[in-house]
């Protein structure tokens, strides 16, 4: 059986017979050429993805990333590619909520404030007694909203498609206007990509908060700079398009925005859960069992 390829950190835990290759930037090698199995670096440079067509043995990516848009482009046809469904799920929740509560509660303001000792004391929204509106019913999503139920607000989920507690993509425009807190979980294709454009947003309550664990993209960014201009919404962004964000982007000057640098499933949950994912379908793959978290690309 053909080699697998990996990052020197997962070797830990990994039980296989056959030719391990380590490997730390994806370089292209003769080694890399008898991968079966690969795993790209996690948040990468993107010649951990440009190699894959230079990999003739290979029949299986497995991403550390619950994302894979970036790695299509690069995918030599009939390679599985399969995601990291599951890894983030949580880490990425508790960001998305302690983006909600820090934007609420004005956490941010408070910290700016102490650089000059000034005491500013203020009522602020709390996240109780809210309408939290979550765009994307996957695992993040469904994750998001268990950590929220808690806090005594009211959840509303929305998927592709309508289901039991889950209301149908074509329920958004409806449900926007009644929304404070809007939390964006759904990957970025097609039909996501710029979904959050200047109509979106004017349909969003006023004062409301939207909140991006997703992916940049998602957000029409001029539509974004600009309802923030206006002052009728604000925002918390864990991904932004472009990203990195540059210095001197428009973005980082406007008000009623928090913004972290992509940061959601980078805790220290990800590495034991991404070794154990890797671990398991690893085994599948040398054992012809069913793999999970298969990406449909045809």
């Amino acid at each position: 059986m053909a080699g697998i390829a990996l990052l020197p950190a997962f070797l830990t835990g990994i039980e296989y017979t056959g030719e391990i290759i380590l490997y730390d930037d994806a370089p292209v090698s003769a080694d890399l050429r008898r991968a079966g199995f690969f795993v790209p670096e996690y948040m990468g440079p993107v010649s951990t993805v440009e190699v894959l067509a230079r990999m003739p043995a290979l029949e299986i990516v497995q991403l550390l990333t619950a994302g894979f848009e970036y790695v299509l482009p690069y995918l030599p046809n009939g390679v599985k590619l399969c995601n990291a469904a599951g890894v983030h799920d949580a880490s990425t929740a508790e960001l998305a909520v302690g983006l909600i509560l820090a934007s609420l509660r004005g956490l941010d303001v408070a910290a700016r404030s102490m650089e000059s000792g000034a005491w500013v004391h203020e009522t602020r929204p709390s996240l109780a007694d809210r309408q939290v509106l979550i765009l994307g019913a996957g695992g993040v999503g469904q994750a998001v909203r268990r950590r929220i139920e808690p806090f005594e607000a009211t959840v509303t989920m929305i998927g592709r498609t309508g289901r039991p507690g889950v209301l149908a993509i074509a329920d958004l425009d409806s449900i926007l206007p009644s929304a404070d807190v809007v939390v964006l979980a759904v990957p970025l294709d097609a039909s996501t990509r710029g979904l959050v454009d200047s109509k979106f947003l004017a349909l969003m309550k006023t004062g409301a908060l939207l909140v991006n664990v997703s992916r940049g993209p998602v957000v029409d960014t001029d539509a974004l700079i600009a309802g923030l201009q206006g002052g009728g919404i604000s925002a918390a962004l864990d991904v932004t398009d472009p990203e990195p964000l540059p210095p001197g982007h428009r973005l980082w000057s406007c008000p009623n925005l928090l913004i972290s640098a992509h940061v959601g499933g980078d805790t220290s949950a990800f590495a034991p859960r991404a070794r154990a994912l890797v671990s398991d379908q690893l085994t599948s793959w040398a054992t012809g069992q069913p793999m999970r978290n298969i990406i449909p690309t045809a």
